[in-house]
């Protein structure tokens, strides 16, 4: 019987393998615990198809990532404080951050994934890294001012 192996199976092969095993081994174990399917030409040109159509969205959401990390690293993002006698009043955090973000560039950013070691509590400009994932990193020029 050829199976067509959908997850890596220890000491029989990788993800994509097609493998010929025994009867049993296939059906009861392999493709009854869901490492497996039945290797017909219909299900491989559908694997095929599955693993085509989800690189191509691997590289789509990687170049719209890329293209967000040049944006937000060559844009300032403003926030206004009041201002107190000795810096700003409150500070500036990871949300207050991915809100300017947002309504500044319309690009949203999990408050997360922002790396803010600690609040910002002066004026002045800041530079603060932002996750966006797979990889990439963007920093983040922070201007906040005092009103």
């Amino acid at each position: 019987m050829k199976v067509l192996l959908i997850k890596d199976v220890k000491a029989l092969g990788k993800e994509g393998d097609i493998k010929d095993v025994k009867d049993g081994y296939g059906q009861n174990f392999l493709v009854a615990k869901g490492m497996a399917k039945v290797a017909t030409p219909d299900v491989v040109e559908k694997w095929k198809e599955d693993k085509a159509n989800a690189a191509r969205e691997l590289k789509e959401e990687l170049d719209r990532l890329q293209a967000e990390k040049i944006t937000l690293e060559a844009t300032e993002v403003i926030i206004q404080k009041p201002v107190a006698p000795v810096g700003i009043k409150g500070s500036v955090g990871n949300a207050d951050i991915a809100a300017a973000v947002l309504d500044t560039l319309n690009i949203e950013i999990d408050k997360k994934s922002i790396n803010l070691k600690k609040a910002i509590k002066s004026t002045g400009l800041h530079e603060v890294d932002a996750k966006l994932g797979h990889g990439i990193h963007a920093m983040l020029k922070i201007k906040v001012e005092g009103v």
